[in-house]
Parts: C-alpha cells; structure tokens; sequence
C-alpha cells in the first residue's frame, strides 16, 4: 500500500483547498454572469473548467481525512470509489477543457476573420458534454475495478478491494487480476487523455506566441499578457499532469504501481488552485470582479482603520479628562 507522507500530503491538501475553493467560487460567479449576458466559446469552455475544480475541492475534505487516518478508510465504503472517481475524473476533465482553450485562442489570432464569422456558444456546449461524458467513459474503470475477481475468487467476491478484511483501503492493494485490466487501461489514459491534448495545445499555444509576437497593432502589455498565459498554461499542464501520467507509463514496464505515485498525485491536486491563474489571465471578466472585490476588501479595510483610530483617540480624550479630574481631586484634597 502507497503511504502518503501525513505532514506533506495534507499541506498540500489543505493549501489547495483554502486559495482554490474562494478562488474557483468567484470564477464560478464571474462566468456564469457572463454567460448568463451574452455567452461566448471560451467562457463556455472556462465555466466547465471551473465547475470540474469546485467538484474536485468538494470532495478533497475526503482525502484529507484518509491521509489523516494513515491512508485507512475509516468512512462508509461506497465513498471511496465515489471520491477516487471525482478525483480522477476531474485531473483528465482539466487536460481536455485547457486544450479546447488553447484550441479556441489558437484559432483566434491564426485565423480570425473565419473564426468570428464561424464562432457559435452551441459548440462550447456540445463539446463540454463530450469532453464530460468521454471521461466519465473511461474513468468508470473505478467502479469497475472492485468486482474482478481476483485469480482464486468469484465475481462479486473480490478479497482485495471489496472484501470485509480490505474495505480499511481505499483503491490499493489490487491483485494480479485486478493489475492485468488496470495497467492497460492507465496507459490508455496517458495516452489517449494526456498526451495528445498536450500535444495539441503545445502545437496551439508555439503558433499563438508565434503569430502574436508578429503582430504589431496589439499593445506590448496585452501581447506579452497573452504571451505569459499561453506559456503559463502549458507550464502547468506540464508540471501539474505530467508526473501522474509518467507513473502510468513507468507502472506498465514495472508491472505494478510506483511507490511515488502518490507523490505524483500531490501536482495534479495543485492544478485546482493554479487554474483560476489561467483565468485571470484568459478572460477581462474575471480580471474585473477580482479588481472590484479586492477595491471592496481595501474599502471596508481602509473603514476599519479610521473607526479604530477614531476609537483609540475618543479612548484617549477620555483618559485625559480622567486624569485631569484625578489630578484636580488630588489638588483639592491638599
């Protein structure tokens, strides 16, 4: 069983979970305002996103708790399939939706008359829920898993994943039988959800920054803007992706999961919080509402500071006038 170290797993966690979930929150609210006013492909396409990170920091409390626990499962069972399919499901839902946008800018600057005159919210739609429905496809191998019967069971009987002695874990421990459907289909994964995205936007993204960089009518500070969010996106697909879908091609050589897997798992949870970076930097909407709350933050901060500095100097009239009267009564008293 993979034993995730308790102090990094859980910063890690919880770090993702305190700047994610606001920041996926307001993103939230930002497009569905501006899909609500007047719907466009990449807000389309960035509103899923974000709905794939909030379901995902909805259910990372569950994995807190089972690194908390020492990686035993001390929560109802039907759980437990249920949080390690959101939780993979949601990695691969990011790769397709961060390709689509790099697809969507791609197009964009290379070919912008016929994009605009071709561009239409209903195919956002359409591919959002092909993008959802094709992942949910192939990550069902996770309600799958715990009924093949390993090489001395019956079906239904699992002793490794569903078995009374093996439900304290949580998706490990799988048998021979279990690593013979498994390994094939990860690799498929990497492959099929990983790489080719990644190929595609790195192809999208190096032709964007090829033709923007050509461009002399777009403003230095916007270019380079733009610039920083194509290279920003593919650094974390890159970095967050990457070592999860490397373990995958290391676990069909070595015929079994790598023991830093787990460790691997850690950059794909950081992906949730560095996702609302890409937004700040793909959409002039959510640039606005950050601007607005942060002028509402320094607002209210700027009104604390006078009611408190105008507390401390009544506090202090007051005093003086006291000790002026101590000093009078002592006065008197002599």
């Amino acid at each position: 069983m993979q034993q995730c170290h308790t102090g990094l797993c859980l910063s890690v966690y919880i770090i993702t979970f305190v700047l994610g979930f606001p920041a996926n929150v307001l993103a939230f609210y930002t497009f569905c305002k501006k899909v609500k006013q007047k719907p466009t492909p990449i807000d389309i396409l960035l509103l899923n996103l974000t709905i794939s990170d909030l379901l995902f920091l909805v259910f990372l409390p569950f994995k807190m708790q089972e690194v908390m626990n020492d990686m035993r499962w001390d929560m109802p069972y039907p759980l437990c399939p249920l949080s390690s399919f959101i939780f993979y499901l949601t990695i691969y839902n990011s790769t397709f939706f961060l390709t689509a946008v790099s697809v969507e800018r791609y197009l964009g600057v290379a070919f912008p008359i016929q994009h605009t005159l071709k561009r239409r919210p209903v195919y956002a739609v359409a591919a959002s829920i092909f993008f959802w429905i094709f992942c949910f496809i192939h990550l069902s191998i996770v309600f799958i898993m715990p009924f093949i019967p390993s090489d001395n069971s019956t079906p239904g009987h699992n002793a490794s994943a569903i078995g009374d002695d093996k439900k304290d874990v949580c998706y490990e421990n799988f048998t021979d039988s279990q690593l013979r459907v498994l390994l094939p289909v990860r690799l498929e994964l990497c492959v099929v959800l990983f790489c080719i995205p990644f190929l595609i936007s790195s192809f999208c993204y190096i032709n964007f920054i090829r033709i923007l960089s050509k461009l002399q009518h777009i403003g230095r500070r916007r270019r380079l803007r733009a610039i920083g969010m194509a290279l920003g996106t593919l650094l974390v697909f890159a970095l967050c992706f990457g070592p999860y879908n490397v373990s995958h091609i290391v676990g069909i050589i070595m015929w079994k999961s790598p023991d830093w897997r787990d460790k691997a798992l850690l950059c794909s949870t950081f992906n949730a919080c560095l996702d609302p970076l890409i937004f700040y930097f793909s959409s002039s909407a959510v640039r606005k509402t950050v601007g607005s709350v942060m002028k509402g933050v320094r607002s209210r901060l700027n009104r604390c500071m006078s009611c408190h500095m105008l507390w401390a100097m009544c506090r202090g009239i007051n005093k003086t006038a006291k000790d002026k009267e101590h000093k009078q009564e002592e006065i008197n008293v002599i």
